[in-house]
């Protein structure tokens, strides 16, 4: 919950935004939205229409279709391990050519429009270079844009640290942007726009029996996201639950009743919500406890998170997320130097991941789990199972067949079950 002053200071903005007659939407749209001039053009069509049914709006975007992979791509061509600093300068360009065509188009349908950086719509971070979180969203500039009936069109993933030093908010953090925004807007909605027709049990392009959900509790969904589902971003979910933010994930393409992303969780009975996969871990295995707190010093220097943590009297374990980790070659290399042969990094991996309140608890879920782990042999490395999520790392070329496999027994088979039950 959010406290008290700041709750009573976003009540009082919604009461003056309401007084202005001004029911304020957040809408984001992603890379794949806005990744060609034309699908630019049509994001644009749907804004002024929302804008002229009497909405006020303000939208965030994120760069256009793989223009951050590009970008990074460019950086690693004259860089082996480039700065992060720098990295932030350079991935930050990309949403902000999004957020200056959209204004563009906008106004060339008649309807004024401004653009804004992060830093300009007043959205501040910690000094965490690749992976910054949001502290703060200061709206004033928005406000009163919004006052002079302009839509604001805002730059996702990006904002400003104290030091007045660009940050990124690492993959997906459009998603924060729009829901920080919209928590401090006090706004009526906050809609996150993609080409997939809100929150499914699984990736649909990889389970073929995927059903959508159309409705999924914040902490289910902060666990899905955690877990690789892409659809929405782990800290963007954090945000709506402090802020007690519905969130409605739905298709840019139209059609379909979308997901909404809501407080309390549906009543399931201890059963799975949802399955993911998360690729791109590497594992860690530190032998003794006496170099922990230097690894995750230096982990913590390049913003490298670890996905789950073990301690034990042995030593360590650390499953390594490397998706905004951007020098892993260089990283392994000081690992090695300031370590030594106490620690062994492992090939990388994936973890599979089944999501759902209770889920744990139940000893039947994770045997059955466990079964069907086991079913793939040597390729089944270890478990972690606690709260909402149980999760099973593999050998990488493994993760979609037990994706599939966990999916089906006890997310499919569960909900057919409770459907003929």
């Amino acid at each position: 919950m959010l406290p008290s002053r700041e709750r009573q200071a976003r009540h009082a903005r919604r009461g003056l935004l309401r007084s202005a007659g001004m029911p304020v939407v957040v809408q984001k749209y992603g890379g794949s939205s806005v990744g060609s001039l034309e699908k630019m053009r049509l994001v644009a069509e749907r804004v002024a229409a929302r804008k002229r049914a009497g909405a006020e709006l303000v939208v965030v975007v994120s760069a256009m279709g793989d223009t951050t992979d590009e970008l990074l791509a460019l950086a690693k061509g004259v860089s082996r391990d480039p700065p992060r600093r720098e990295l932030d300068m350079l991935l930050s360009a990309g949403e902000r050519i999004s957020m200056a065509l959209l204004s563009m188009a906008l106004q060339e349908l008649g309807v004024q429009a401004i653009s804004f950086t992060g830093s300009q719509s007043g959205i501040l971070t910690d000094e965490s270079h690749a992976n910054a979180r949001i502290v703060e969203v200061k709206p004033a500039r928005i406000l009163e844009e919004l006052g002079r009936g302009r839509v604001v069109i805002v730059a996702g993933y990006q904002g400003v640290s104290r030091a007045r030093e660009v940050t990124t908010l690492g993959r997906g953090g459009s998603d924060t942007t729009a829901v920080a925004l919209a928590a401090a807007l006090a706004a009526e909605a906050c809609e996150i726009y993609s080409d997939v027709d809100g929150v499914w049990s699984a990736d649909p392009r990889a389970v073929l029996d995927a059903q959508k959900l159309d409705a999924i509790g914040h902490g289910e969904m902060q666990e899905l996201a955690r877990a690789g589902a892409k659809v929405l971003n782990a800290q963007a979910v954090e945000w709506a639950r402090r802020s007690g933010i519905v969130i409605h994930a739905l298709s840019t393409h139209g059609g379909g009743s979308g997901t909404r992303v809501v407080p309390e969780a549906p009543a399931r009975g201890g059963r799975a919500v949802g399955a993911a996969l998360l690729g791109y871990l590497v594992p860690l295995k530190l032998q003794g406890r006496d170099g922990l707190g230097e690894l995750l010093a230096l982990l913590a220097e390049r913003g490298a998170a670890p996905h789950e943590t073990a301690v034990h009297a042995g030593g360590a374990e650390l499953w390594l997320s490397l998706e905004n980790v951007h020098g892993f070659a260089a990283l392994r290399e000081e690992l090695g130097r300031r370590l030594g042969g106490r620690l062994d990094v492992a090939a990388d991996l994936c973890a599979v991941s089944l999501v759902g309140h209770g889920l744990c608890d139940t000893p039947a879920a994770l045997a059955a789990a466990l079964a069907e782990a086991a079913a793939l042999g040597g390729d089944w490395l270890g478990t972690v199972a606690g709260g909402a999520r149980l999760s099973l790392l593999v050998r990488a070329g493994a993760g979609k067949a037990l994706l599939q496999r966990l999916h089906g027994a006890l997310v499919a088979g569960e909900r057919r079950e409770a459907r003929t039950g």
